[in-house]
């Protein structure tokens, strides 16, 4: 992989991000107040540090196998989901990301907030929410640096590709204090899903014992895969929906975030476990249960198994996007 692919796939990946924690900030200072709102950005900003420094010696420290299993798999579930979405709403089936309204909403949410202030910060409201917006969209930048980075032995280049997307979008976003409503994040965050699909389909089935054939050069032929699995994908469920039949809505069993009424320790401990799980899992856990039976079948099956995990990709997407847009039966 070139120092410019990894360029280019971290500081879109990164946009999408930056493009999320802004609108978030941006509405907590808006409606509520500014410095509360700054200090909370600095508090997330503080904790990813400390994160980065703690987990990116661990990862550089696994085995190179070890190491492109281990991110392979993660950019895979990860990639899978952002896709699965993309391919949702480019047919139709989901709406678009709109940053405009997800602002409008953010806005109002604070405003009805009620004030608070707290170990010496005004607005407690406009604190928290800041932290948690840049926290929670800057573990995913930091995912990022960390894998591509780790993996290509190149983190200098992924964090400058990474501080120079995140610098891009808050400027842009504080310069004209409104969200980035024109920044096509639909369209990125469609590229970005395929990109981490096609990296993790590689780095992952190398890690797991198969040798492509053409070593880099197959990413050539993985990506175009790829996306061409994703359209036809959107032209069957587009021509689906054009029949104009109502369909059911995915039902599956997942981990729920504790009620209000649980015990203190009970929510923290749910609550920690449903943001990893949420964070890492996604919204079908059928993607990640995949990935991981792909690379236990190239596992088992040696060097020239590499054929699996696009097979895998394939399938998968197509089953899980069947189910989650099916027609729903009518009793006669």
């Amino acid at each position: 992989m070139s120092g410019l692919a990894l360029f280019i796939a971290v500081f879109l990946a990164c946009a999408v991000e930056a493009v999320e924690a802004t609108t978030i900030v941006l509405a907590a200072g808006t409606a509520r107040d500014w410095k509360s709102a700054l200090l909370g950005t600095g508090g997330g900003l503080g904790v990813l540090i400390v994160i980065i420094g703690v987990f990116g010696n661990s990862i550089s420290a696994l085995p190179i196998n070890s190491l492109r299993l281990f991110v392979g798999g993660l950019l895979l579930v990860f990639g899978l989901q952002w896709i699965r979405k993309a391919i949702l709403r480019a047919s139709g089936y989901k709406s678009l990301h709109d940053e405009d309204l997800i602002f409008q909403e953010e806005l109002a949410a604070a405003k009805a907030a009620k004030a608070g202030k707290r170990f010496g910060v005004a607005d407690w409201y406009a604190f928290t929410l800041s932290f948690k917006g840049v926290l929670l969209e800057g573990l995913e930048v930091a995912f990022i640096v960390l894998t591509f980075g780790t993996i290509q032995h190149q983190v200098g280049l992924a964090s400058v590709a990474a501080l120079a997307a995140v610098l891009l979008v808050a400027v842009g976003g504080f310069t004209l204090r409104k969200p980035l409503a024109r920044v096509p994040e639909n369209t990125m965050k469609f590229i970005v899903g395929i990109l981490l699909t096609s990296f993790g389909i590689f780095w992952g089935s190398e890690g797991a014992g198969a040798t492509w054939p053409h070593s880099d050069l197959s990413l050539l032929g993985i990506i175009p895969g790829v996306v061409l699995v994703c359209f036809a994908l959107v032209a069957l469920l587009k021509s689906r929906k054009a029949q104009g039949k109502p369909v059911c809505a995915l039902n599956l069993p997942t981990f729920r975030e504790p009620s209000k009424d649980s015990s203190r320790l009970v929510r923290l401990g749910g609550g920690f476990l449903f943001f990893w799980y949420d964070f890492i899992i996604g919204d079908d856990w059928r993607l990640a249960a995949g990935v991981v039976l792909g690379f236990y079948a190239i596992h088992a099956l040696g060097v020239s198994a590499w054929w699996i995990m696009p097979v895998v990709v394939a399938a998968m997407l197509s089953y899980t996007l069947h189910e989650a847009t099916r027609p729903v039966k009518t009793k006669a």
